[in-house]
């Protein structure tokens, strides 16, 4: 709620200057009462994106507890029929593999992305400095 005068808005006597005074300190009120509005907003989205994070972070630890788990799980499986540092030895291979595999293809992929500079908006900003540059000799 502002604290605006309660004059009344068509009174016959207020000048243009007062008018304009009164007009300015309401959007002055305004502006700083949506502040305040955003701030608080901004604060409860934090809060509950600082939480979700939060979340997401422990369901990935679980998850990786859950991948060493199953892991472990196939060792165990695999040393029923293999000694169980062959059965270890095996699994830890076919990980490494799939780690391998894995690296190559984010190697491949950050090499298609090229540099992290924005290098067509360059371009474009330097295509238009010449313009301005051009136009401006003549």
């Amino acid at each position: 709620m502002s604290t605006v005068e309660s004059r009344p808005a068509h009174s016959g006597d207020a000048s243009v200057g007062e008018l304009v005074s009164r007009a300015s300190q309401q959007m002055s009120e305004l502006v700083r009462e949506e502040m305040q509005l955003a701030r608080a907003e901004m604060t409860q989205k934090g809060k509950r994106f600082g939480l979700g994070g939060g979340l997401f972070g422990g369901a990935g630890l679980v998850g990786i507890l859950s991948a060493q788990a199953l892991v472990a799980a196939g060792i165990a499986a695999l040393a029923l029929v293999l000694p169980f540092w062959a059965s270890a030895l095996i699994v830890a291979a076919v990980l490494a593999v799939v780690a391998a595999v894995l690296a190559l293809a984010g190697k491949k992929q950050v090499a298609e992305a090229g540099k992290p500079a924005p290098e067509q908006t360059i371009d474009s900003v330097k295509a238009d400095v010449a313009r301005i540059k051009e136009k401006a000799h003549r």
